[in-house]
Formats: C-alpha cells, structure tokens, sequence
C-alpha cells in the first residue's frame, strides 16, 4: 500500500511506475461497481471482459498470473468504501501477482477492517512530503528559464505546505511573474507581497445590507 494525504504526488508515481515497470494500472472512480472495476482492469489487459463477474475476476487473474506484471490501483479507498476489496483480494490469491494499493493518508486503517486483506500486506509506504530539492527540481519543469533564490524557495515550499501539486502551481505562479515583469531571475525581495496558492479557503465575504 502506498498512502498519503491528496497533493503529495501518488498519481504521478503511480504513472511513472506503470510505464517504468510495464504494469497494469487502474484508477477507481467513486461511482464504480464491481463490475465496472473488472471490465476496467480488463480493458488495461486488452482483453474483452466475460460475462459474469466471476468469470472476468479468472480472466485476470490468469492473465496477470502469466505475464508477471504488477498491477496498480489508485484511489483504492473508493474499494474499500464501497465493499469491493475483497475482489482484489480474490485476483492476488488466483494470481499471486504483485498488486499496489494508491490511497489517503487513512488508507491502512481503513484496510485494517479487512483482516484477510490486511494480513496479506507485504509492505506499508508513506508518500514524502515536498523539500527543497523537490523544488529545485520541479522548477526546471514548471518555471523554466528563471532562477529562484534559496529564500523564496523556502517560501514557496512553507506556503505550499510541502504539497507537490501546490508546489508545481506556485512554481507556474513565479514564471508568470517573472516572464510579466521580463526577469530571469526572481529573489525573495522581487516577490515581495505578491502571494502564493495555499489551498486554504477564503473567508466569507461581506456584502452590504
């Protein structure tokens, strides 16, 4: 299981790891039933999906089973809520492929309620938050071409609260700045009081009566 809170990058992993390892991949959606999770996975094996639920639970497992490739599913807290884990538990003991559960930070409690899923669990891994050199290196992608001084990547990291999405958004923020105001570099001095994306919600407004 790899679990952490929403902005911390497991999707990105997850996709790089899918292409790196040639694994299978699926991304679970709130609305899913068991059937759609079966003929979803079967779709990523390039296989048309049987009739019954039963039956395409064997396809898969059979498939993976022969081509020994992982198979990763993300938002694998929507399994859980909606009492569809047990199914992914029937595909591993069929298989005996490598399966990756993706979810929030409460994920492994969540599994705990499942004890012959949770005993099963090879290994727990807690997505890392942001530091700065993962400022350094996203900056590369998403604000090319403008150097940052340490100071406002220190800022930049703390009002992004470690979270990599909105770091990579306040990254994109300091390449509008400076490619508007035509620099190339930007200090902590240079962006003064101009702001970043924190996530938090704005305060209600007040209107006149």
């Amino acid at each position: 299981t790899f679990y952490g809170p929403s902005g911390y990058g497991k999707t990105t992993a997850a996709i790089y790891a899918a292409n790196r390892f040639a694994a299978y991949q699926v991304q679970v959606k709130s609305t899913w039933t068991a059937r759609k999770l079966c003929t979803a996975i079967l779709q990523d094996l390039a296989m048309p999906p049987a009739r019954t639920i039963a039956d395409m639970v064997d396809q898969i497992s059979e498939e993976i089973a022969k081509s020994g490739r992982p198979l990763i599913i993300d938002e694998a807290d929507q399994l859980v809520s909606r009492r569809m884990i047990e199914i992914v538990r029937d595909i591993y003991e069929s298989s005996g492929a490598a399966i990756i559960l993706i979810g929030e930070e409460l994920l492994p409690q969540k599994l705990q309620k499942w004890e012959r899923v949770h005993g099963r669990m090879l290994d727990w891994v807690g997505a890392e938050p942001g530091d700065l050199a993962d400022v350094g290196h996203l900056a590369s992608i998403y604000c090319p071409g403008v150097e940052l001084d340490e100071e406002l990547k220190k800022l930049l990291l703390k009002e992004s609260n470690a979270s990599i999405r909105r770091i990579c958004v306040n990254l994109d923020r300091v390449r509008e700045f400076a490619r508007t105001k035509g620099m190339k570099s930007v200090s902590r001095a240079d962006w003064g009081k101009a702001g970043f994306f924190t996530g938090h919600a704005p305060a209600p407004r007040r209107f006149p009566s």
